[in-house]
């Protein structure tokens, strides 16, 4: 009996994905520093998966087209596999032998990940035009979940397991997510529908770029993932400058951490929120064009305000909830305030924005222009953190404004090639 595609199906294979994900991910600073890191290494093993990504991406998506998601997919799930047992090993090691396996881990990481831009042409396999953009946001509401509970459980694997804990439960899991695929994922895709034209690397990017739309939409994509992992970098650095912590003190250290991981889940709640319920009634209202360039202004607005936020943590005496409701909570509230503002301008970007990439594309050129997409996201991850830390050092609101500035003006370029365009086209 044929199976039929399922949505819930690629909703739990990017969760899992990416809980597994967020399990390694913040764990990786703290090797790095325990391997005694030098700057060049720790700046290898944070980029090494993004610039990964951003090469094979978008070769990927152009296999799947070829050969249909489902194989892709279960390839990139059981490289997913191998590179979170690799890492695990990788932490018996000692001193720089341990440091460069983790590092090859990544590497290998990158170049097998390819789950998010086969899932996203998948569901454009499966799904009508004018509901991409809804099953888009079940994907970053997938991505949101998995980034909200993947830290939780890195954190408490480490403590049951040690060093070696959070590659192995991220193993276990994508390796549960590879038998889940097998059985139940069906085919969304046959490539003998429509044939696919083959493409090098540099002439798919070339390609996709020069169709009008399509290549301001990859990169919008681009500046709004910029920001965004320029805020990622600098949250707990800002929250200790704004709110008085001292992170070369031990305590005060010991609180910024746990505050940095408490408002990242509380972003993620929001945003999960924001993809998963209401923007599909917004796409219906106000359409893609308008969301996106609306989302961008929010996300510009907010980052703006950020620096402004400030308030003394000490005056508390303690760190917990109670402080939003203690006599001196203004600046807590604010911080809440704006933090909210960012993660909904941010969960308004991605699903309009792939759901109208994926209606401008042909059914046969899905998983390469959603790979291109990606890799832009990638090289975004790689570029942002790197401007951020330099203009941080140097003026730690500056990586705020400049973005808020980035965000806004592409916000205008968006509204006008996209919404005054459209109405005079």
């Amino acid at each position: 009996m044929n199976r039929k595609p399922s949505m819930l199906v690629v909703f739990l294979t990017v969760f899992i994905d990416l809980v597994g994900f967020g399990i390694v991910l913040p764990q990786l600073p703290l090797y790095a520093e325990s391997y005694h890191a030098n700057g060049l290494e720790l700046g290898l093993l944070m980029a090494s998966f993004s610039a990964m990504q951003f090469i094979f991406a978008p070769w990927w998506g152009q296999l799947s087209d070829r050969l249909g998601r489902r194989p892709v997919l279960l390839i990139s799930i059981a490289g997913s596999v191998v590179a979170y047992v690799w890492f695990a090993l990788a932490t018996k090691s000692t001193g720089a032998t341990a440091l460069w396996l983790i590092i090859g881990s990544r590497v290998f990481a990158g170049i097998c990940g390819a789950n998010i831009t086969v899932a996203q042409s998948y569901i454009a396999d499966i799904t009508p035009p004018e509901d991409r953009s809804k099953r888009m946001g079940l994907i970053g509401m997938a991505f949101g979940l998995g980034f909200i509970f993947g830290p939780w459980i890195g954190g408490r694997s480490a403590d049951w397991l040690g060093e070696s804990g959070p590659g192995w439960v991220a193993g276990a899991l994508c390796a549960l997510n590879l038998i889940l695929a097998f059985f139940i994922l069906p085919e969304s895709w046959t490539p003998a529908a429509a044939p696919v034209d083959r493409r090098t690397h540099w002439a798919q990017w070339k390609h996709t770029l020069q169709r009008p739309t399509v290549g301001l939409l990859v990169v919008v994509f681009f500046l709004a993932t910029f920001c965004f992992t320029c805020f990622e970098l600098t949250l707990g650095l800002i929250i200790a400058r704004n709110f008085g912590l001292d992170l070369k003190v031990a305590d005060d250290l010991h609180i910024a951490r746990h505050l940095a991981g408490t408002l990242f889940m509380y972003c993620g709640i929001v945003g999960a929120f924001v993809q998963g319920g209401p923007i599909g009634r917004l796409v219906k209202k106000f359409g893609e064009r308008k969301l996106i360039a609306v989302s961008l202004f929010i996300t510009g607005a907010s980052l703006a305000l950020m620096p402004f936020v400030q308030g003394d943590i000490h005056q508390h005496g303690e760190l917990s909830w109670r402080l939003l409701f203690s006599a001196q909570s203004g600046a807590w509230w604010a911080l809440l305030g704006v933090l909210a503002l960012l993660a909904i301008g941010s969960g308004l970007t991605r699903p309009p924005l792939f759901g109208l990439l994926s209606n401008l594309t042909p059914a046969n050129e899905q998983g390469a222009t959603i790979g291109i997409a990606q890799g832009a996201g990638s090289l975004a991850r790689i570029a942002g953190p790197l401007f951020a830390g330099a203009v941080f050092v140097a003026q730690p609101s500056l990586p705020y404004f400049v973005c808020a500035g980035i965000a806004a003006l592409t916000g205008v370029i968006g509204w006008q090639s996209l919404v005054r365009r459209a109405k005079t086209a």
